[in-house]
């Protein structure tokens, strides 16, 4: 059947384009969450007059996205505290809403725990890669380091800077001479 979608939809296509989709599919998710009408003479009729502000807010949404995305670039890395078992392993692991949460307190907006990918589970301490993808064509990536109770971080904001270990007494003693 031909649908008209009102917002982009993934692998389907963007705001304001016509495409086939199974009825079982517009039925159960398109139309319940206001992403598209079924394409009739009337809808069609409305989509020309509608074409223009579609376009135009899909712009809108893209440039907010994009600087949504700079924010989170800006971080380049976020840590998460938690509980670790003796060989490093974690009690449980950290799941999409926890990195989605922990960006929110970062960055003060709100991150759908959807848009939120990472390549691998994380059970272990350890520096992981997250990508976050806010639109069809906006996706930005930080690291996400794990680490254990009191344990200070080695990247991003809040760093630790590598401190060379004082030189003994004999060499500042011949260096002040």
């Amino acid at each position: 059947m031909k649908v008209i979608l009102h917002h982009s939809v993934e692998k389907l296509g963007q705001a304001g384009d016509i495409v086939e989709a199974a009825p079982g599919y517009f039925r159960n998710f398109l139309q319940p969450r206001g992403l598209g009408v079924e394409a009739t003479r009337g809808t069609l009729k409305k989509r020309e007059e509608d074409l223009a502000g579609l376009k135009k807010k899909a712009a809108q949404m893209h440039q907010a996205a994009v600087e949504k995305a700079e924010k989170i670039t800006n971080l380049g890395a976020i840590h998460y505290v938690a509980k670790v078992g003796e060989s490093g392993k974690l009690y449980g692991k950290i799941t999409n809403k926890e990195i989605s949460d922990l960006i929110e307190k970062e960055v003060g907006f709100a991150i759908d725990k959807r848009l939120v990918k990472t390549d691998k589970e994380i059970h272990a301490l350890g520096v992981y890669e997250v990508t976050v993808k806010l639109a069809n064509e906006v996706q930005t990536k930080l690291n996400l380091e794990i680490l254990r109770e009191g344990a200070t971080p080695t990247t991003g904001k809040g760093a630790q800077p590598k401190v060379e270990a004082p030189a003994a007494e004999e060499e500042v003693e011949a260096a002040a001479v």
